[in-house]
Protein backbone atom coordinates (compact mmCIF):
# COMPACT_ATOMS: atom_id res chain seq x y z
CA UNK A 1 0.00 0.00 0.00
CA UNK A 2 1.24 3.31 -1.11
CA UNK A 3 2.16 5.93 1.53
CA UNK A 4 -0.77 8.39 0.71
CA UNK A 5 -3.11 5.33 1.06
CA UNK A 6 -2.02 4.72 4.05
CA UNK A 7 -2.70 7.96 5.92
CA UNK A 8 -5.64 8.14 3.94
CA UNK A 9 -6.69 5.05 5.92
CA UNK A 10 -5.11 6.03 8.62
CA UNK A 11 -7.32 9.38 8.68
CA UNK A 12 -10.37 7.37 8.32
CA UNK A 13 -9.44 4.86 11.17
CA UNK A 14 -8.93 8.23 13.72
CA UNK A 15 -12.14 9.95 12.31
CA UNK A 16 -14.14 6.88 13.61
CA UNK A 17 -12.45 6.49 16.69
CA UNK A 18 -13.28 10.08 17.95
CA UNK A 19 -16.66 9.61 16.65
CA UNK A 20 -17.81 6.38 18.82
CA UNK A 21 -15.62 8.31 21.64
CA UNK A 22 -18.07 11.28 21.38
CA UNK A 23 -21.02 9.45 21.37
CA UNK A 24 -19.47 7.06 24.47
CA UNK A 25 -18.62 10.76 25.93
CA UNK A 26 -22.36 11.63 25.00
CA UNK A 27 -23.92 8.56 27.14
CA UNK A 28 -21.77 8.06 29.82
CA UNK A 29 -20.59 11.46 31.18
CA UNK A 30 -23.47 13.92 29.95
CA UNK A 31 -26.17 11.87 30.35
CA UNK A 32 -24.95 9.97 33.05
CA UNK A 33 -23.63 12.39 34.87
CA UNK A 34 -24.69 16.23 33.93
CA UNK A 35 -27.88 15.45 32.70
CA UNK A 36 -28.82 13.12 35.47
CA UNK A 37 -31.63 14.98 37.69
CA UNK A 38 -33.55 16.11 34.29
CA UNK A 39 -33.36 12.66 33.10
CA UNK A 40 -34.38 11.49 36.28
CA UNK A 41 -38.01 13.26 35.65
CA UNK A 42 -38.59 10.16 32.24
CA UNK A 43 -39.10 6.62 33.25
CA UNK A 44 -37.99 3.73 31.93
CA UNK A 45 -38.92 0.24 32.82
CA UNK A 46 -40.09 1.41 36.48
CA UNK A 47 -36.12 3.06 36.65
CA UNK A 48 -35.27 6.80 36.60
CA UNK A 49 -33.71 7.57 33.04
CA UNK A 50 -30.93 9.01 34.53
CA UNK A 51 -30.29 6.47 36.99
CA UNK A 52 -29.93 3.79 34.16
CA UNK A 53 -27.70 5.92 31.54
CA UNK A 54 -25.25 5.97 34.86
CA UNK A 55 -25.92 2.25 35.73
CA UNK A 56 -26.79 -0.01 32.38
CA UNK A 57 -27.19 2.24 29.73
CA UNK A 58 -23.44 3.34 29.16
CA UNK A 59 -22.48 -0.27 29.80
CA UNK A 60 -24.90 -1.52 27.00
CA UNK A 61 -24.36 1.92 24.59
CA UNK A 62 -19.79 0.73 25.42
CA UNK A 63 -20.83 -2.80 24.15
CA UNK A 64 -22.81 -1.83 21.46
CA UNK A 65 -20.12 1.09 20.04
CA UNK A 66 -17.29 -1.82 20.06
CA UNK A 67 -19.31 -4.04 17.58
CA UNK A 68 -20.23 -1.14 15.66
CA UNK A 69 -16.01 -0.44 15.05
CA UNK A 70 -15.45 -3.85 14.21
CA UNK A 71 -18.10 -3.90 11.49
CA UNK A 72 -16.77 -0.54 10.59
CA UNK A 73 -12.93 -1.62 10.55
CA UNK A 74 -13.41 -4.66 8.92
CA UNK A 75 -15.02 -2.65 5.91
CA UNK A 76 -12.28 -0.31 5.77
CA UNK A 77 -9.83 -3.17 5.96
CA UNK A 78 -11.59 -4.98 2.99
CA UNK A 79 -11.83 -1.47 1.15
CA UNK A 80 -7.80 -0.94 1.45
CA UNK A 81 -7.01 -4.55 1.08
CA UNK A 82 -5.56 -4.65 4.73
CA UNK A 83 -7.92 -7.23 5.97
CA UNK A 84 -7.00 -10.74 7.49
Amino acid sequence: MSNDKMKEYWSKNISKVLTLLGIWFLVSYVFGILLVDTLNTIPLGGFKLGFWFAQQGSIYTFVALIWIYVRQMNKLDEEYGVNE
